[in-house]
């Protein structure tokens, strides 16, 4: 199969200061104190179902540096620099322009750089039956993950059925709900949270943003006729910013009408707070970190990641200082600790909400 696999990775990571920051998002980090970045994990989900060499990377141009550095096998024309952030449609229509140009019968998938999965060996199954669906082209299939809890931070997809591990048609898509939507959600059964990981073949993809998203297929056009060309670069920088900046949901997903869903029990998680990587450092009992990492769990129902972290009467918090000298932390419960580059932060974790806004400039 003509698989290949466009990982996006342009995010700032913006809720995770001062851990993630702009100079250096969670993509680009190990997140869990395991050894490995979280792009690095992607990639290797993703080796089961795709030769190395047809991995592409989408990112920004203050990335590409880093990339080549985490990933030094990925082709040097399989890492796309954005010139500007235009949300993910652009991003995926530059990335399956650039695919078509080469490979125009290729099966796509497309996925975040930042989000994490336990159940690797099950996840290259679900991507392994998704890409058999699509292969003979017209339909589109999303990964869509149980909901464990009435979460308000995911966006939803409504499922023409519960089953999990079969593909089923999609409803509707639905954007983040408040506390008592989700919980009619989760009562529901047929509502799975939207992982934003997505199976299509060349042709339909390129079709859908040509109908759905004229204005950003015409700009695309115009980049692809200086593909190979010694005026690419020029040609993107000078386009790519005039594309509508709107999310692949938006521009294509919800007006397309061959939308399907395989949703599965995969372990998945953004890891877009403190309480979601204090959730997924592996217990004392669990599956050991491996060599390179710097995680652990501690008694009080504490996690720690650094090189010296030392934790005295703190019940339930969590300090990631990886890169950070000794820390000691006293008498916390409930707390985010967290040391990166000189900037600490001191939150409860029922704050981390307001990390964001903490974190900007000029905030005081």
């Amino acid at each position: 199969m003509n698989t290949h696999v466009v990982i996006m990775a342009g995010g700032v990571g913006s809720r995770l200061w001062p851990v993630s920051t702009p100079e250096m998002p969670k993509q680009f980090i190990d997140l869990l104190g395991i050894g490995k970045t979280m792009i690095q994990m992607t990639v290797d989900r993703f080796s089961p179902v795709c030769d190395p060499d047809r991995f592409w990377v989408v990112t920004s141009e203050d990335y590409v540096g880093i990339v080549r550095e985490q990933l030094p096998w990925i082709p040097e024309g399989h890492i796309l620099a954005e010139p500007v952030p235009r949300n993910t449609a652009p991003c995926i229509a530059y990335a399956c322009w650039k695919i078509k140009a080469s490979f125009p019968d290729a099966n796509i998938v497309v996925t975040p750089a930042d989000a994490l999965v336990i159940n690797v060996q099950k996840f290259a199954s679900v991507i392994r039956k998704a890409l058999n669906f699509t292969e003979s082209g017209g339909k589109i299939v999303t990964v869509g993950i149980p909901p464990s809890r009435p979460e308000t931070g995911y966006g939803y997809i409504n499922a023409d059925g519960i089953d999990t591990d079969e593909i089923v048609k999609v409803l509707e898509f639905k954007e983040k709900p408040d506390l008592g939507t989700a919980k009619e959600y989760l009562a529901a059964g047929n509502y799975f949270w939207n992982a934003g990981i997505f199976v299509w073949s060349c042709e339909t993809i390129v079709s859908a943003i040509r109908k759905h998203a004229p204005q950003i297929a015409g700009v695309m056009d115009s980049i692809a006729a200086s593909f190979g060309s010694w005026k690419e670069e020029e040609t993107l920088r000078e386009l790519f910013p005039t594309c509508e900046k709107i999310s692949i949901d938006y521009a294509v997903m919800e007006k397309s009408k061959d939308i399907y869903v395989i949703a599965s029990d995969l372990g998945w998680s953004d890891l877009g707070s403190f309480s979601s990587i204090k959730e997924h450092i592996p217990m004392p009992d669990e599956d050991p970190v491996p060599d390179g990492g710097a995680s652990k769990a501690i008694e009080g129902g504490n996690k720690v990641i650094g090189k010296d972290v030392r934790v005295f009467g703190c019940e339930g918090c969590i300090v990631h200082a990886e890169d950070a000298g000794t820390v000691v932390v006293s008498g916390l419960k409930d707390h985010i600790v967290a040391v990166k580059n000189g900037n600490v932060l001191v939150c409860p974790l029922g704050e981390e909400q307001k990390i964001k806004e903490y974190s900007a400039p000029g905030t005081k």
